[in-house]
């Protein structure tokens, strides 16, 4: 199966062909992708070299002459390195783009901690105004980059990623969807957690929600959900741990409630080994989503025999 950031290339390539407001800035990774939509579009496909100040500086400058500009690179060089120019040259500016990252959390373990970012949505949530979209499989993220690039002059993050679910859900860009009911307890799946999430929790008596997008954050559905299944809400972020919580929190601010953050801890691991290690280490694997999930929700979680 193709990752999501195989999709991405030939998805705005197509958009550059059929939109003349669409228009592509890049700093050297991911410019092998665009060669043919460079020579179709020379005066729309940018790139800026190792610059990534400039990056999301040009873009903005692109967008301030009406453009709708489409900015990649890895999460690291995209969302930490140049979040100056992101507050100032975009959310200042009151313009928009379209930001879309490749390796996520730790999806270049070899590449050390420079090409990791599991606090990339936590930061980008400093600002006002962002719209986040974390699919889960290639097929979302091509419904999620064309929804981003036809969404007016909005400020968008796409955050690509090489995990992925094994099969696509429809998406529309908004809403959770709810994948399984309970009466025990909510747990929201971001993105391409949602496969291990679903293994930890057979057998719970739990509602499993899916996010695909994160920011602005569902709290309608949220509240819908907890109306019928309990207030222990369980999120499970494939970014740094309780993203969401404070979310969370606010949604369901005028009743008891308990949440629960999981996600990418904190500290550093050093020895970078591969995405499952990773994945373990930060106790997002199933087996271990299960014990910290099913402790949280007790045992009125679990579904009787025959129930």
């Amino acid at each position: 199966m193709d990752t999501m950031r195989d999709r991405f290339a030939p998805v705005v390539t197509r958009l550059l062909d059929e939109d003349p407001r669409v228009a592509v800035v890049l700093a050297e990774i991911g410019v092998d992708g665009f060669a043919e939509a460079r020579h179709r579009h020379p005066d729309r496909v940018v790139n800026v070299g190792i610059r990534e100040q400039l990056l999301v500086g040009a873009a903005a400058g692109m967008a301030l002459t009406g453009l709708r500009p489409v900015v990649h690179t890895f999460a690291s060089f995209l969302v930490e390195r140049p979040f100056e120019q992101v507050k100032l040259d975009l959310g200042h500016q009151g313009v928009g783009a379209v930001l879309v990252s490749a390796a996520a959390s730790f999806d270049w373990p070899a590449g050390g901690y420079t090409h990791m970012a599991p606090g990339d949505v936590a930061l980008l949530d400093t600002l006002d105004g962002w719209t986040v979209h974390v699919p889960g499989h290639p097929d979302e993220a091509e419904t999620l980059l064309r929804h981003a690039v036809a969404a007016g002059d909005d400020k968008v993050y796409v955050r690509l990623s090489l995990q992925s679910n094994t099969r696509a859900r429809p998406v529309d860009g908004e809403r959770l969807r709810t994948v399984r009911e309970g009466r025990s307890g909510v747990v929201v799946a971001v993105g391409p957690v949602l496969d291990a999430v679903l293994d930890a929790t057979e057998g719970l008596d739990v509602t499993v929600l899916y996010a695909t997008t994160v920011r602005p954050f569902d709290a309608a559905g949220l509240r819908r959900a907890t109306a019928a299944a309990g207030t222990d809400v369980v999120l499970v972020e494939p970014y740094l741990a309780g993203t969401s919580t404070a979310a969370a929190n606010d949604a369901l601010a005028d009743v008891p409630h308990r949440v629960l953050g999981l996600g990418v801890g904190r500290a550093e691991l050093r020895r970078y080994g591969r995405i499952d290690e990773h994945v373990a280490a930060h106790g997002l694997d199933a087996r271990s989503l299960r014990a910290r999930i099913g402790g949280f929700v007790g045992a009125g979680g679990v579904v009787p025999a025959g129930g």
